[in-house]
């Protein structure tokens, strides 16, 4: 498993110029079963997603690269990261302040390791970053889609219960989507 990261580490340090020189930003790299390399990228722009031109343009300049690098793999798999976004890099944790996020620790704290609610953003100096999170009404329990609720949002997010909680100690992130209801 540990040699799987390293390897996912470097892949990504060979490939992260070449997705941004593109115009993207690269979330993720992972190698997974069978020789699968998945590659994970988002746009710089928050008003436009990722489509299939997208996919096939960096998937394009991806297989040229690892020709040239003689990185091994069997099949290349380029994604954009979906309406639950990963939150991989420090980066993340600053730019999607406000949105609601899941978390996912490494050990538990008070007897929990998820917790759910909205990223208020993080503090601290590099290295030792904490991440503060307003928790969901019932302490910050996953629970299905979340669905704002008519100008309750800040109301809400004034009254819970703030964590922080430091950024090394985060197993997970993720976005959870949020869906405006139509009238």
């Amino acid at each position: 498993m540990r040699d799987a990261v390293v390897v996912a580490s470097v892949v990504r340090e060979l490939i992260e110029p070449t997705v941004s020189g593109l115009g993207y930003e690269l979330v993720d790299v992972q190698r997974a079963a069978n020789g699968l390399l998945r590659v994970t990228v988002d746009t710089t722009t928050p008003t436009r997603g990722i489509g299939l031109d997208d996919c096939e343009r960096i998937s394009r300049q991806l297989t040229h690269l690892m020709a040239v690098e003689q990185i091994d793999y069997e099949r290349l798999e380029g994604s954009s990261p979906g309406l639950d976004r990963p939150l991989v890099r420090t980066r993340d944790f600053a730019r999607f302040a406000g949105s609601t996020v899941r978390l996912e620790l490494k050990a538990p704290l008070q007897g929990r390791r998820r917790f759910q609610g909205q990223l208020l953003g993080l503090e601290g100096e590099e290295g030792a970053e904490r991440v503060r999170v307003a928790l969901d009404a019932g302490g910050g329990a996953p629970a299905g889609p979340a669905r704002p609720r008519k100008g309750a949002a800040r109301a809400a997010a004034e009254r819970a219960e703030t964590l922080e909680l430091p950024l090394a100690d985060i197993e997970k992130a993720r976005l959870v989507p949020q869906f405006k209801e139509r009238r």
